[in-house]
């Protein structure tokens, strides 16, 4: 007996088929433990969930939107005296000698990415340096390993830029030791690893400059967020907003799906029954109607690391509770600030992301029917489609990446996600308004983009949803109300950057000239 071997020889037959059976007792009380909580999260996630709005989701379901209310909801912004500023105030220049290549390594997801890319190409630009094309970090959470040239047009990056920066898809051989695996090895003096977070233009060329001028060449890691927002020449402010929204376009074929999708939402006539291979031809087509649709676009940020960490109750009951906390414990070991404070302080101050059939009650509110054509731009909704179920009795137009596409499209982009993140944000920067459900890095390039392009954009105001949800006796006409008054100033009317925020949320004035 395998026990025995660890009893001292001395123990009789007995004592060790005692101790054989207690030992197996309890492992197998612990296999049940285990099997129950797992199942329990399992339960959580797939268990019919009840509406937490009943009183509400009731009337606005049978909710009658006035015509004049409906127009104003989908009339698009006014011209607000601001425009993309077309050319740089002083034209771009090389340097006539390169100081040596650099190289950032990004990590987090696309957008984090796509802001990492831009200060990437403003720090080489700082240290008239050359740029190798940035390299992505696998995604821990998508386990995604797609690279730039994956999802970006990397022709059109290096194109677009030629003048400002010299850009290279690869580093010459004598450097190509340089690379992710020899930084991982070991300490590297190539290897810049201190850089801190909205580190000044004077802190590369203290820091950077030297390693570049001693070696030839000098790695960034971690590079996100390393790069201030402030006190820098308008010519770097400028050229960060040139890469963000001339540079960086998506690969033709994520442009061209997007293009499809864009079609199918205005043209619902187009059955999903033809869909096939060449999409393109479709597009084509549709470009001839006269009679194109409008869209929505939600950007529903409910996955279940965002709803773990909120520490808010969703309404799951206690086996939901139990699963959440266990999550925080395994992927935080429970250290979530939102935790030593109650569900309704938290909904109170608008720190609980709204649920799929709360952002629905919102939106009806503002005045959208049943007939909406609403696209559902998000990678997976924790609860899955029991959690959508009352979002969908809203609005059942409701389609998605899966209900528009065919299998041969899906197949194109399966398990990439930031492809499928791509595609979400190509279609949301083309739909009539967008909206996301709750803040987060999807959100504020969003924002920043569509202001750039005046676009009609919906920011939620988190703390009066949280305060006017806990209220569970208010009527629908109050509600809309004061849904309707709480939005007036929050669909896409321009504010300009305060100092620490984010050039690519609040791109005026550094990247927009008044008209």
């Amino acid at each position: 007996m395998e026990l025995s071997f660890h009893c001292r020889r001395s123990t009789t037959t007995t004592t060790t088929t005692t101790l054989a059976v207690v030992s197996l007792s309890l492992l197998i009380l612990f296999s049940t433990s285990s099997f129950v909580r797992a199942s329990s999260s399992i339960y959580s996630e797939l268990n019919p969930i009840k509406p937490r709005h009943s009183r509400l989701l009731k009337s606005a379901v049978q909710r009658e939107t006035p015509t004049s209310q409906l127009s104003e909801i989908w009339t698009p912004l006014e011209n607000q005296g601001w425009k993309p500023c077309n050319e740089l105030r002083n034209k771009p220049t090389l340097p006539e000698k390169s100081e040596g290549y650099i190289q950032v390594f990004l990590d987090g997801g696309l957008n984090q990415q796509r802001m990492g890319i831009c200060d990437a190409v403003a720090v080489a630009k700082i240290l008239n340096a050359t740029l190798v094309i940035p390299y992505l970090e696998l995604n821990p959470v998508w386990k995604d390993s797609s690279s730039f040239e994956d999802i970006f047009d990397v022709d059109h990056f290096i194109d677009v830029l030629k003048d400002d920066v010299t850009i290279v898809k690869e580093l010459p051989e004598e450097y190509a030791w340089s690379s992710r695996e020899y930084y991982a090895l070991a300490i590297r003096d190539t290897r810049i690893k201190a850089a801190p977070v909205h580190a000044t233009a004077n802190w590369y060329l203290e820091n950077v400059l030297p390693v570049l001028q001693s070696y030839g060449i000098a790695a960034i890691s971690p590079f996100s967020h390393r790069l201030t927002f402030d006190n820098l020449p308008m010519d770097i402010q400028h050229l960060r907003c040139k890469v963000n929204f001339q540079a960086l376009v998506f690969v033709p074929h994520i442009r061209t799906l997007g293009d499809a999708l864009i079609s199918r939402l205005r043209n619902p006539q187009h059955s999903t029954d033809e869909m096939g291979s060449n999409y393109l031809q479709e597009v084509t087509d549709a470009d001839d109607s006269k009679n194109a649709g409008k869209f929505v676009v939600l950007h529903l940020r409910f996955d279940k690391d965002m709803a773990a960490h909120s520490a808010c109750d969703f309404g799951g009951g206690k086996a939901e509770k139990l699963a959440l906390a266990k999550y925080r414990q395994v992927i935080w070991q429970g250290r979530v600030l939102n935790s030593q404070f109650t569900d309704e302080e938290l909904r109170s101050q608008g720190r609980c992301p709204m649920t799929p059939e709360e952002v629905g009650l919102l939106l009806a509110a503002l005045g959208f029917d049943n007939s909406t054509r609403l696209y559902l731009a998000s990678h997976k909704v924790y609860g899955g489609g029991a959690r959508i179920a009352t979002l969908k009795q809203l609005f059942p137009l409701m389609e998605d990446k899966k209900s528009l596409t065919s299998p041969f499209e899906r197949a194109q982009i399966k398990g990439k996600a930031s492809l499928l993140a791509a595609l979400d944000y190509y279609i949301s920067i083309h739909s009539d308004i967008f909206i996301s459900a709750s803040p987060g890095n999807m959100h504020n390039a969003l924002v920043g983009h569509r202001t750039y392009l005046n676009l009609k954009t919906i920011r939620p105001n988190m703390a009066l949803m949280g305060q006017l949800f806990l209220n569970k006796t208010m009527e629908w006409s109050e509600f809309e109300h004061a849904v309707v008054e709480g939005h007036e100033n929050r669909q896409g009317q321009l504010r300009v950057r305060k100092p620490k925020q984010s050039i690519y949320t609040y791109p005026v004035p550094d990247c927009m000239c008044q008209a």
